[in-house]
């Protein structure tokens, strides 16, 4: 075990230190923040529930997806169509990404599905033997950055009746935002790995996966056609759930936090405890610095801000929230675009990121990926404002 390896072990501390007495005190004024509005029990109810409408709604439907696409993935690579892939975009990925042609096929299953899908292709030692170490921990960034794609561009499309104007363009450059925000989120995390790791060192196997694959060579599985395709799919599907299940606590415990803050009471203008209720502290904190927002963003209204927001937590809530304030009159286009940009780029990566690096066995550089990202995101946004603008 090398010296980076012990540096992800436990460390230790004395027992009783300076921690021990400011953290409670800051956790304590953290819930009283949310009591001091809705009440204790409202509070706690709201938690429980939205953990649970997140779990039923969310997590199971992306655990859904990564089956699937795990099933897809596996047969792609069992039939080289990774190797192909690798091959024919290595000239493109490699001067805009820094990473190997196959990472184009993680763009795909990605902008097909969700962020996790990304996973299902990680699994596959086919699919690992084109990277080498520093870049793998990068197809987070770059997997995340086109989550849930096809969903957020169409979704955001389908709102021009409702806007009463057409919103292809604001779409297409919402597209071509988050395609900048891709590149700098992955090429900052390269700049992140290439230290950790060193820029040589090449993708490790355990020895019951059968050592590193020769070159120009890649392992199929034994049988014939028909068994290697069933084999392909129940493999693929079983690293599905397992990505799945690892998701759970970042989309809960986040998600559900980043909601409070954005939403408020219910309809009837009371807290009843209900999943999806908070208080409301983040429209109202972006409507103080709305003087910076506005030449970045190009945002309509303050209320604008809680969209992208959302977008870390979740991308298919902030794309609820983006349906309530278009029927409000709250939008433009403009905000469309940069919406379509910051949902799809930043596909809520705060509830999947750590979850996903550490799937990766990548714990020690959660941080790196994280703040990598949120430049990205704010980049795509920017960059899709001032294109519509262009445009």
């Amino acid at each position: 075990m090398d010296s980076k390896e012990n540096d992800s072990l436990t460390s230790y501390v004395k027992e009783l230190c300076p921690e021990t007495f400011i953290f409670p005190v800051f956790l304590l004024g953290f819930f009283i923040v949310f009591v001091s509005q809705m009440g204790l029990a409202n509070t706690l109810n709201t938690m429980m529930n939205t953990a649970y409408r997140l779990l039923i709604d969310t997590v199971l439907y992306i655990t859904a997806v990564c089956v699937l696409m795990g099933a897809v993935s596996s047969l792609l690579s069992e039939f080289g169509f990774v190797s192909l892939a690798n091959y024919i975009l290595q000239p493109l990925m490699k001067p805009v990404f820094g990473l190997p042609g196959a990472a184009a096929l993680g763009v795909v299953t990605t902008f097909l599905s969700d962020n996790p899908a990304i996973l299902a292709l990680t699994e596959d030692r086919r699919f690992r033997h084109c990277f080498r170490k520093y870049q793998f921990p990068a197809l987070t960034n770059l997997g995340t950055s086109f989550g849930m794609g096809l969903i957020v561009c169409t979704y955001m499309y389908s709102l021009s009746p409702t806007m009463g104007v057409s919103l292809g363009t604001a779409v297409v450059t919402g597209l071509l935002g988050a395609v900048i925000g891709s590149i700098v989120s992955t090429r900052l995390m390269l700049v992140f790995t290439k230290k950790y790791f060193g820029d040589e060192a090449d993708i490790l196997y355990d020895r019951e996966e059968g050592g590193s694959i020769p070159e120009g060579m890649r392992p199929i599985r034994s049988g014939g056609i028909g068994s290697r395709i069933i084999a392909a799919v129940l493999d693929g599907g079983k690293s599905g759930v397992k990505m799945g299940i690892s998701i759970v606590p970042g989309v809960l415990i986040i998600c559900t936090i980043v909601m409070m803050l954005i939403n408020g009471p219910s309809e009837t203008g009371v807290y009843t405890g209900a999943a999806y209720e908070g208080i409301r502290l983040l429209p109202m904190l972006a409507s103080h610095v709305d003087f910076i927002l506005k030449p970045l963003f190009g945002f309509s209204s303050p209320e604008a801000i809680g969209v992208p927001v959302t977008a870390l937590g979740a991308a298919g809530a902030a794309l609820s929230l983006t349906a309530n304030l278009a029927e409000k009159g709250m939008l433009k286009a403009g905000d469309i675009s940069v919406f379509t940009a910051m949902c799809m780029c930043w596909s809520g990566y705060l509830s999947t990121h750590a979850s996903m690096m550490d799937s990766l066995d990548c714990k020690p550089l959660i941080g790196k990926a994280i703040l990598s990202h949120t430049i990205g995101g704010i980049a795509a946004g920017m960059a899709a404002h001032w294109l519509f603008v262009l445009l």
